[in-house]
C-alpha cells in the first residue's frame, strides 16, 4: 500500500476510527491567536507523517515554535529568540497556544494551553514571567506541565531526536556517534539510557582503580626518594655542630683584635691634638702687635676726615655767594634789553600805525566799487518766490505718484508672500518620503533609533544602504499603493536593504546585538539590480493577457524606487511575477477562463503540472486580490479571494484638493505680479520725469538764495571795513613822547645795580679757587693714610683666620681623641666580657696557630663559617623523621600487594553488564529499523536505522547511520 492509499483510507475513516490511529502522545490539534504571522488558525495534523509545505515567510516554521511552547519549551530551545514575547504579533498584546494530545488508552485527554502576555515578565529580562499555562482549562504551573509531557508521554522536547528545529539543525549535525547514541536512548528507553550510564560508571571506576594503583606505586617511590634526602641533611647536621664551636673562638679573636687596632688608632690622635694647641698659642701671640698699629691709624684718618669736611662747608658757601651774584647780573642783564626793546617798538609801532591806515582806506574804496555790482535786491526776492512755486507743485505730484505705486508694491508684495507660502506647502506636500518614514515611525518606535544610526554613519558601510524600505517605495496611483501593501509583508516594510554581507554584519552587530533593536535586514546583489528578472509569461502571453484580459503590468512596474528596493522586492515577495489589471480582467474572470490560462506554465518549463499566478486589479472602483494555486493532491487549482482595503503606509501624503488649491493660489498671485509690474514701471518713469523738472527748479531757487545770501555777507563785510578804517585812524594819531622819557630813565638804574653785582661775583670767585686748592692736598693725605690702614686690615684678619682655623682643628681633634677614647674602654670591657684575659686556657686557644692573626683574614674566614652554619638548618626531629619514614616505606609496600585482586573482580562485573545492555540495545534497535523500512516504504522512499559497533570490520559508510 502506498502512503497516498493509506492517507486516502484514514480518510474515509469515522472521527472515531481515525483517533484509533493515533498514537498516545501524537499531536490532534494545534490552535494559533496572534502568534507570529497567525492572527487565528487551527491546524488538524494526521496520524502518520505530516508535511508543511510553502513560499518562504508563510509561517511553516512558526508552526513547530508553537509546538516547541505550547509543551512547555522555552525560546531558546528554538535558536532564534530568548525572550517568549517576541513570538507575539506586532501591535498584538496577548499570543495564544493550545495543543491537544492523543491520550493513553483509558485515560483523558490532555490539552494544554500557554498565553503570553506582552504586559508581564520583566521589560530588562527575559519574558521569564510573561506566559500563563493551562491543562484542560485549569490554570496550572509550567512545572506540572512539563510532568506530564515527559513523564506520561514520554515527550523529550529538549532532545534533538525528539524535536529538531530548524535553527538547531547544526548542533543535531554536529553530534558524535556517541552524544546520537545517548540522546537515541532518551528518546526510546529510559532503562536502557540508565544501564549505558552505569556501565560509563563502572569504566570510569575500574579505571580509577588501576589509576589508584600507580598511585601508591608512586608514592612509594617518592618516600623512599625524600628519605634519602632525609640522611644527607642528617650529615649536615653533624657537621653543622662543628662548625659552631669555631665561629665562637673567631668572634672572640676577633674582638681583641679589633681592640688592639683601635688603642693605636687612640695614641696617634692624642699626639695630633698637642701639636695643634701649641700651633694656636703661637698664633695668638703674633696679632697683637698688627692690632696696635691699626688702632693708631685709624685715629689719624679721622682727623684728617674731620678737616676736610670743615673745608668743604666753606667751599660750599662761596660757590653759592658766586652763582647768587651771577643769576641776578644775568636778570639784570635781560631787563635792560628788554627796556631798550620796548622803546625801539614805541617808535615802530608809530610807523606801523601810519602805514596801517593808508592800507584800509584803500581796501574801503576797493569794497565800495564791489558792492555797486551786486544785482538788485528785489529781483532776487521775486525769482526765490517762483523757484518755490515750482518745487511745491512738483512734490506734490511726486507724493501722489509714490502713493499710488505704495498702494501697487503692497499688492505685489501680499501676492509675492502668498505665492511663496503656498509654494513652501506644496513642497512640503510633495515630501511624500518623509511622510512615510513618520508613518513607520508612529507604528514602530524603535525604527527611528535604527534609521538614525544608518544615516549618520553612512561612510561607515562598503555599499549603499537603504530604507526603511516603505520611505523609499513611491507607487504610481493610490491603487498600485494598495496591491503593494496587500502583497508585501509589514516586515518587509521596515527591513533595510543591503547590497554585501559584511554590510548585514555591521549593520545587525551595530542595531540587533549592540542596541537590543529588533531589525529586518534584506540582502540584495551587488549594484542593487538582479542579473536576470525571471517572468512567469512570455512576452506574446502577456501581450494576450493585456490585450484580451485588461492586464497592464506587473506588480514591480507599479512604483519607482531604488534600484536596490526594487530587487528586494522582486527577492522577498515576487512582485515581478504578480499581475496587475483594471476593470476588464473581472469580465474576464466571469466570461473566460481567465484561472486555467494563468496556471498553463510556458513551452519551455518542464517542469510537470500547474503553476501557481497571483494578480490585482480594481473592479468598480474595489481593488482585490487572487492567489491562483494547483492541489499537489489531485491537480485541482484552489483560488484564494481578498478585498483590499486602501492604503495606509502608501496612501498620498495629502489630498489632491490641497495641492490643486495651493497651486490655484501660487497661479492667482503670479497673474496679480505681472498686472501690478508694468503699472509699477510707468509710476517710476513719470517720477524721473517729474524729479528732472524739480532739479530745475532746485536749481534756479538755491542760485538765488546764494546770490542774496552774497549779498548780505558783502554789506556786513563793508561795514567791517570802516570800522577798521576808524580804529587805524585812531591809532596814527597817538602821542607816544612821556612814555619815551620814562623808558630811558628805567634803563640808566638797571644799568648801575648790574655793575654792582658784577663786583661781587669776581670776589666770591677768588675765594672758590683758593679753598679748592687746599682741599685737594688734604683729600690726597686721607687717601694715602686709607690705603695704609686697609693693608693693616687684611694682615689683621689673615693672622685672626689663621687662628680660627688652629682653633677649630684643635677643637675637633680633642673631640676625636675623646671619642676614640671612649670607643676603646668600650672595646675593652667587651673582650673583657667575651674573653677575659684571667682565662689563660682561652687564651691559649686564640694564640692557636689554626687561626688568622690579621684581621681582615679573619673576618672572611668567620663569614664563611657563619654562610655554611646558616645554611644547614638545626632540626632536632630529624632522626626521628627518618625512622618514621622507613615505617611508612614499608606499609606502602604492603598495600600494593594487596591491590591486585581487586581489579580482576571489577572488569568481570563491568563485562556481564556490558554483555546484557548490547543484547537490549540490539533488540530495539532492530525493531526501530523494521518499522522505519516499513514506513519508508509504504511513503516510496528507502531507509534504514543500524547501530554502529564501532568493529574493524564495519565500512566507513557506517558513520552515516
Amino acid at each position: 500500500m502506498t502512503a497516498a492509499d493509506a492517507l486516502d483510507e484514514i480518510e474515509r475513516l469515522s472521527p472515531e476510527e481515525r483517533d484509533s490511529h493515533y498514537k498516545p502522545g501524537s499531536i490532534k490539534r494545534v490552535k494559533l491567536k496572534n502568534f507570529l504571522t497567525y492572527d487565528a488558525v487551527e491546524f488538524f495534523p494526521g496520524p502518520r507523517l505530516n508535511v508543511v509545505v510553502g513560499p518562504n515567510g508563510t509561517g511553516k516554521s512558526t508552526i513547530l515554535c508553537a509546538i516547541c511552547l505550547g509543551l512547555g519549551g522555552q525560546p531558546p530551545l528554538l535558536g532564534r529568540a530568548d525572550d517568549a514575547r517576541l513570538f507575539i504579533k506586532h501591535e498584538k498584546d496577548e499570543a495564544t497556544v493550545e495543543i491537544e494530545l492523543a491520550p493513553l488508552e483509558g485515560k483523558p485527554v490532555h490539552v494544554f494551553k500557554r498565553v503570553i502576555d506582552r504586559a508581564k515578565g520583566s521589560e530588562s529580562g527575559k519574558g521569564a514571567g510573561a506566559s500563563a499555562y493551562f491543562i484542560n482549562g485549569h490554570k496550572a504551573t509550567l512545572k506540572d506541565l512539563k510532568k506530564i509531557v515527559t513523564e506520561v508521554y514520554k515527550i523529550s522536547i529538549d532532545n534533538l531526536c525528539t524535536f529538531l528545529p530548524q535553527d538547531k539543525v547544526g548542533n543535531f549535525s554536529g553530534f558524535d556517534k556517541q552524544a546520537l547514541l545517548i540522546e537515541t536512548e532518551k528518546s526510546l528507553s529510559e532503562h536502557l539510557y540508565n544501564t549505558h550510564m552505569d556501565l560509563i560508571k563502572l569504566e570510569k571506576e575500574l579505571g580509577d582503580s588501576g589509576n589508584n594503583a600507580d598511585q601508591v606505586q608512586a608514592d612509594l617511590d617518592e618516600e623512599m626518594k625524600q628519605n634519602a634526602k632525609l640522611e644527607d641533611e642528617l650529615k649536615k647536621l653533624e657537621e653543622r655542630e662543628g662548625l659552631i664551636e669555631r665561629v665562637e673562638l673567631l668572634k672572640m679573636k676577633r674582638t681583641w683584635m679589633i681592640f688592639d687596632a683601635k688603642r693605636e688608632e687612640t695614641k696617634l690622635l692624642k699626639e695630633m691634638r698637642e701639636s695643634l694647641k701649641k700651633q694656636k698659642k703661637e698664633a695668638e701671640r703674633g696679632m697683637k702687635p698688627i692690632a696696635e698699629k691699626h688702632a693708631e691709624m685709624e685715629g689719624e684718618v679721622n682727623r684728617i676726615k674731620s678737616r676736610y669736611n670743615t673745608l668743604e662747608k666753606k667751599l660750599k658757601q662761596d660757590r653759592k655767594t658766586f652763582d647768587d651774584c651771577n643769576s641776578k647780573s644775568a636778570n639784570y642783564g635781560d631787563a635792560i634789553e628788554n627796556a631798550m626793546a620796548e622803546y625801539q617798538n614805541i617808535e615802530a609801532e608809530q610807523r606801523r600805525a601810519e602805514r596801517e591806515l593808508e592800507k584800509q582806506r584803500a581796501r574801503l574804496e576797493d569794497l565800495e566799487t564791489e558792492f555797486k555790482e551786486f544785482p538788485d535786491a528785489a529781483e532776487l526776492e521775486k525769482e526765490i518766490a517762483v523757484s518755490q512755486r515750482e518745487l511745491r507743485d512738483t512734490k506734490k505730484k511726486i507724493d501722489d505718484i509714490k502713493r499710488r505705486m505704495r498702494d501697487l508694491a503692497e499688492d505685489s508684495e501680499v501676492a509675492t508672500n502668498r505665492r511663496d507660502n503656498a509654494a513652501r506647502e506644496l513642497e512640503k506636500v510633495k515630501d511624500e518620503k518623509k511622510i512615510r518614514l513618520n508613518r513607520l515611525f508612529g507604528v514602530a518606535k524603535n525604527l527611528q533609533e535604527a534609521y538614525q544610526f544608518v544615516d549618520q554613519n553612512r561612510k561607515m558601510f562598503r555599499r549603499p544602504v537603504w530604507g526603511p524600505v516603505g520611505a523609499e517605495v513611491q507607487p504610481k496611483s493610490e491603487a498600485a499603493a494598495a496591491f503593494l501593501e496587500q502583497h508585501v509583508s509589514n516586515a518587509s516594510w521596515k527591513a533595510f536593504v543591503v547590497e554585501c554581507k559584511e554590510d548585514y554584519d555591521l549593520l545587525y552587530r551595530e542595531i540587533r546585538q549592540k542596541r537590543k533593536i529588533p531589525i529586518n535586514i534584506i540582502t540584495v546583489p551587488v549594484g542593487g539590480k538582479l542579473d536576470k528578472v525571471d517572468r512567469p509569461y512570455s512576452k506574446e502571453k502577456f501581450e494576450v493577457l493585456k490585450r484580451e484580459h485588461g492586464f497592464e503590468y506587473y506588480l514591480d512596474e507599479s512604483f519607482t524606487a531604488p534600484d536596490a528596493i526594487v530587487a528586494a522586492l522582486q527577492l522577498r515577495h515576487s512582485t515581478d511575477k504578480v499581475l496587475v489589471g483594471g476593470s476588464n480582467v473581472q469580465k474576464s474572470i466571469d466570461k473566460k477562463d481567465l484561472m486555467e490560462f494563468l496556471t498553463i506554465r510556458e513551452p519551455h518549463d518542464s517542469r510537470s503540472g500547474k503553476m501557481t499566478a497571483c494578480f490585482c486589479f480594481t473592479s468598480n472602483g474595489t481593488p482585490w486580490k487572487y492567489t491562483l494555486a494547483p492541489s499537489r493532491y489531485s491537480g485541482e487549482i484552489g483560488t484564494d479571494t481578498a478585498q483590499i482595503p486602501p492604503a495606509k503606509l502608501l496612501r498620498p501624503g495629502t489630498d489632491p484638493s490641497v495641492k490643486d488649491e495651493l497651486a490655484a493660489t501660487i497661479t492667482e498671485a503670479e497673474e496679480t505680479i505681472a498686472r501690478v509690474k508694468p503699472q509699477l514701471e510707468e509710476g517710476r518713469e513719470e517720477i524721473n520725469e517729474l524729479t528732472e523738472h524739480g532739479q530745475g527748479a532746485s536749481a534756479r531757487f538755491k542760485e538765488a538764495k546764494k546770490a542774496k545770501a552774497d549779498q548780505k555777507q558783502f554789506a556786513m563785510k563793508l561795514d567791517n571795513q570802516r570800522d577798521k578804517v576808524g580804529e587805524a585812524e585812531e591809532n596814527a594819531s597817538r602821542d607816544n613822547v612821556r612814555e619815551k622819557g620814562k623808558l630811558i630813565a628805567k634803563i640808566k638804574k638797571l644799568v648801575e645795580t648790574n655793575i654792582t653785582m658784577s663786583e661781587t661775583a669776581a670776589k666770591a670767585h677768588n675765594e672758590c679757587l683758593k679753598a679748592t686748592r687746599t682741599l685737594i692736598g688734604v683729600k690726597m693725605t686721607e687717601d694715602g693714610l686709607v690705603e695704609s690702614l686697609r693693608k693693616l686690615v687684611d694682615a689683621l684678619e689673615e693672622k685672626k683666620a689663621e687662628s680660627a682655623d688652629l682653633a677649630n682643628k684643635y677643637k675637633e681633634a680633642d673631640q676625636q681623641y675623646n671619642e676614640k677614647k671612649n670607643l676603646l674602654k668600650k672595646l675593652l670591657d667587651e673582650a673583657q666580657r667575651i674573653a677575659p684575659k684571667s682565662d689563660e686556657e682561652l687564651h691559649e686557644k686564640l694564640q692557636a696557630d689554626d687561626l688568622p692573626t690579621e684581621l681582615p683574614v679573619l673576618e672572611e674566614e668567620l663569614d664563611e663559617a657563619e654562610t655554611k652554619v646558616q645554611g644547614t638548618v638545626d632540626n632536632p626531629h630529624l632522626r626521628k623523621e627518618v625512622e618514621t619514614r622507613k615505617a611508612k616505606i614499608e606499609a606502602l609496600q604492603a598495600q600494593l600487594d594487596g591491590m591486585v585482586g581487586e581489579k580482576d573482580s571489577a572488569l568481570s562485573q563491568l563485562e556481564q553488564k556490558l554483555e546484557r545492555w548490547e543484547a537490549s540495545l540490539t533488540n530495539i534497535v532492530t525493531k526501530v529499523n523494521s518499522k522505519f523500512s516499513a514506513y519508508m516504504k509504504e511513503v516510496g522512499c528507502a531507509g534504514e536505522v543500524r547501530l554502529y559497533t564501532g568493529d574493524k570490520n564495519v565500512t566507513e559508510n557506517d558513520d552515516d547511520n
